[in-house]
C-alpha cells in the first residue's frame, strides 16, 4: 500500500499541534526572512502583488505559498513563494510540481543568498536552454543535480511521495 499516491492531495497533512512543532516553524521562518531575505523579498514582493492587485489564486503548501498563474510554463520558486501554472491538465504533473517547487523552497533555507548563483541560475538555464538537448538525448528534466535534489528535498519535506518521476 505504500506504492499508492494519491495525486489529489492538495498538501502536506498538518503537523501535530505542539511546542516542538511550533518552535520548528519558527526557526524555518526565522531563517528564511534573514538568510534566504534576498530571496524571499523578492518572492514575497510578487505574492503580494499577484494575489492582491491581480487576485490570483493561491494556497498554502506546508510552509510555502503555490500562487496559480494563467501562464504555459512549469514552476518557479522564490523562497516560501511558489508559482505555477494553474489548471494543467494533468492532476500528476500539478501533484509532482508542487512537491518539486516546495524542494525548491528548502534548498533556499539551506542556502539562503546563494540560491541565486547555486539553484536558480543553473535551473533557469536548464530549463530554457536545453530542452531540446533533453528531448533529443531522452534526458530528464530532473537529472540536472538542483532538480532531483529539489525533488528529494520536496518528498523528504512534503512527506509526500512524487508520482512516476524518471
Amino acid at each position: 500500500m505504500d506504492n499508492i499516491v494519491d495525486i489529489t492531495k492538495k498538501a502536506p497533512d498538518e503537523p501535530k499541534k505542539g511546542f516542538k512543532t511550533s518552535l520548528k516553524k519558527f526557526l524555518f521562518y526565522l531563517v528564511q526572512w534573514t538568510w534566504g531575505l534576498p530571496v524571499n523579498l523578492v518572492g514575497g514582493l510578487i505574492f503580494l502583488f499577484l494575489t492582491k492587485v491581480k487576485k490570483r489564486r493561491w494556497q498554502r503548501f506546508g510552509y510555502a505559498y503555490i500562487t496559480y498563474l494563467p501562464w504555459n510554463s512549469g514552476g518557479l520558486s522564490l523562497g516560501l513563494f511558489i508559482f505555477m501554472k494553474d489548471n494543467h491538465k494533468s492532476a500528476k504533473w500539478t501533484y509532482n510540481t508542487r512537491i518539486h517547487e516546495y524542494g525548491h523552497t528548502w534548498q533556499c533555507l539551506l542556502l539562503g543568498p546563494l540560491y541565486y548563483i547555486v539553484i536558480a541560475l543553473p535551473s533557469a538555464i536548464w530549463c530554457n536552454c536545453f530542452e531540446g538537448y533533453r528531448k533529443k538525448h531522452n534526458v530528464s528534466y530532473y537529472k540536472l543535480y538542483c532538480e532531483a535534489w529539489a525533488n528529494s528535498f520536496g518528498q523528504k519535506f512534503s512527506k509526500m511521495k512524487m508520482k512516476d518521476v524518471k
